[in-house]
């Protein structure tokens, strides 16, 4: 039993992830960074969740409930800018851990990731879908319902955009980084400049009085969650966080970055201010424009705003720039899952084909099972119930990378180096970091923390049939 508890908790050498990740192409700078980060996290998000979230949880408080989740995913960006300084590996958390905790606790961190990152891709896919089809239907270009919805849902077979936009960015990444980036920092700044003109139009038609009151009384809502006081912004706050998590993307392609010591701190905090600062302004202009109650069941709030306050040409273009935008996420996204299946590959907790490089040294074979998955999940299948599970499993990650920290302190300078970036205020934050962690992932819905406790039992399955007998660390702890 002994022998069995040492294998599973093996660290691997931080020199041996150094040479698998060396031949990664190292390209990325700090503003590629940004632009991952931003093209991430101010996603679909951004332009459909503040009014959501405002008419069903917080009200006008719902900045609140942007801000106290940027409070929390502030606290885990600490964590991660020193972790990915000190250990610049593909894999982000998942090879942290590895090094940190051992192959069991890093499986079991990556496994998390890895539904994020095959449900989201899938997700924002289906809704740069939608939001396509709204925009083409007044010039009466529509497709048949069998090619507009997933299999089952009103009388669909295929989502062909989602197919399309999957594919498309598929082909992007397989460039390379070069690519993608060019790409992703062109995107990113025209996605921000159309929230800038929402803004900068949105202004122009608050009424005071639809602030009043900023916190409205609280009562229950007939799903039995909170609206208003506290617990509504506390329900804002766990809903709303799948908003934040765009900065484990970042982390994931570490390994391809210009000096990582600099460049990754850089980018996971730059973006995520940028972020929150986008988020909060978004949130106060929009309940600002209408009373927060316009915008129940509303997935297209801050186009609606526009065309109801008398701008319907700002807000075709700011909904046509939007759709464009969430190519970004899509390619950030991407990035980063494949890099995480390349990792599994590397290690041989998943089929060493995974962590082969062609001969651009570019993990294609990881990014076309995970393009195939994405299709599967976005273009055939409903899966409105399961996006929850994106904040469940990256909560799990955050809470392990924070606690990594009291770790990885008492490493560096010896068998790790010392990293360019140091979490403030130690040993304070990182506990902080984890509690609030904890608190946003209580917060979730049952079926969002039931479907993560079937992922990860399956996780489990993998784990000990495959992962657990077949990894590289094993083999070498066995010879």
């Amino acid at each position: 039993m002994n022998k069995f508890l040492k294998r599973m908790l093996a660290k691997e050498d931080v020199s041996v992830y150094k040479n698998k990740d060396s031949h990664l192409l190292q390209v990325l700078t700090t503003k590629d960074f940004l632009a991952l980060g931003v093209g991430t996290i101010v996603s679909t998000a951004i332009f459909t969740l503040p009014g959501v979230i405002a008419a069903k949880y917080a009200g006008p408080a719902v900045a609140l409930s942007f801000l106290v989740a940027a409070v929390v995913a502030g606290l885990v960006a600490f964590a991660y800018a020193e972790m990915s300084s000190a250990m610049p590996f593909a894999g982000s958390a998942y090879s942290w851990m590895n090094v940190i905790f051992g192959e069991f606790f890093g499986w079991v961190v990556g496994w998390a990731l890895l539904a994020e990152y095959f449900i989201a891709v899938a997700f924002v896919a289906s809704g740069l879908s939608a939001n396509f089809r709204g925009l083409i239907e007044p010039l009466g270009l529509t497709l048949p319902a069998s090619l507009s919805n997933p299999v089952g849902t009103n009388g669909g077979v295929v989502d062909l955009f989602a197919l399309i936009v999957l594919v498309l960015v598929a082909f992007l990444v397989s460039r390379g980084m070069s690519e993608a980036a060019r790409v992703q920092n062109t995107l990113v700044i025209l996605k921000v400049a159309a929230i800038l003109l929402f803004l900068l139009v949105g202004a122009t038609a608050i009424k005071t009085q639809n602030y009043t009151p900023f916190i409205p009384e609280s009562k229950v809502n007939p799903d039995g969650t909170h609206f208003g006081g506290w617990q509504g912004i506390y329900a804002g706050v766990s809903s709303i966080f799948l908003s934040y998590i765009g900065f484990d993307s970042i982390a994931a392609n570490a390994a391809e970055a210009k000096n990582p010591s600099k460049t990754m701190p850089r980018g996971i905090l730059g973006s995520l201010v940028i972020a929150v600062v986008l988020f909060v302004a978004v949130s106060l202009v929009l309940v600002g424009m209408f009373h927060y109650t316009k915008y129940a069941g509303n997935a297209e709030p801050v186009g609606w705003a526009l065309r109801h306050a008398g701008h319907p040409v700002v807000a075709s273009v700011v909904t046509s720039i939007a759709v464009l935008g969430m190519f970004t996420a899509i390619i950030g996204m991407m990035l980063a899952g494949s890099r995480l299946l390349y990792s599994f590959g590397r290690d041989g907790m998943l089929p060493a084909w995974l962590g082969k490089l062609n001969k651009n040294n570019l993990p294609n074979n990881a990014l076309l099972v995970l393009t195939i998955v994405t299709i599967i999940l976005g273009a055939f299948f409903p899966f409105e119930t399961l996006s929850q599970l994106v904040s469940a499993g990256t909560l799990i990650a955050f809470m392990f990378v924070s606690l990594g920290i009291y770790a990885l302190r008492k490493r560096e300078g010896k068998d790790l180096p010392m990293p360019g970036f140091k979490m403030p205020l130690y040993p304070v934050l990182p506990a902080l970091a984890f509690i609030g962690s904890l608190a946003v992932f209580w917060g979730l819905d049952i079926e969002a923390k039931t479907y993560a406790g079937y992922w990860c039992l399956l996780g489990l399955v993998i784990y000990f049939v495959y992962g657990l007998h077949h990894s590289v660390l094993s083999k070498k702890n066995n010879c």
